[in-house]
């Protein structure tokens, strides 16, 4: 049986250092580990490692052509919208490209959506239904 859960995330980048200034600019600390060809960041519960997209598809056997972006959504959870606002502000100073502006949204939240340098997107929002614990972690509230 596989157990249910995310140990590691790995995003391919083009430009190491690079990526690593990007999130360096967002406040993150890579963690002593990594090398010329990988970086990580210890986040609430797993890693988050950012791997040159050569190595990357090197390390799948498969051509870098074939990694393509995929279609999914780093999510970033905040206490409320000032937050929301903050961490999307500082993302585009960053250097980060907006993809859309945090606003109110149809399920009652509030969100935006911006993309690193490689084209990762990450969405940061405030979900009122969806309190977050102190240490900023997420668990899913038992159904009503």
């Amino acid at each position: 049986m596989t157990p249910q859960r995310v140990s590691l995330i790995t995003l391919g980048v083009t430009d190491l250092e690079r990526s690593k200034m990007f999130y360096s600019e967002l406040g993150w600390t890579p963690a002593p580990r990594g090398g010329d060809t990988i970086v990580f960041y210890q986040l609430r519960g797993f890693v988050l490692g950012l791997f040159g997209r050569d190595a990357l598809a090197e390390d799948q056997n498969r051509p870098v052509k074939e990694l393509g972006t995929g279609a999914i959504t780093l999510a970033l959870n905040m206490v409320d919208r000032e937050g929301v606002d903050k961490a999307f502000q500082s993302a585009l100073h960053a250097g980060a490209m907006s993809l859309k502006e945090p606003q109110e949204v149809f399920w009652g939240g509030y969100s935006g959506y911006y993309a690193d340098p490689d084209d990762h997107v990450w969405e940061v929002a405030h979900n009122p239904y969806w309190p977050l614990e102190d240490d900023g972690s997420l668990t899913l509230p038992e159904p009503s």
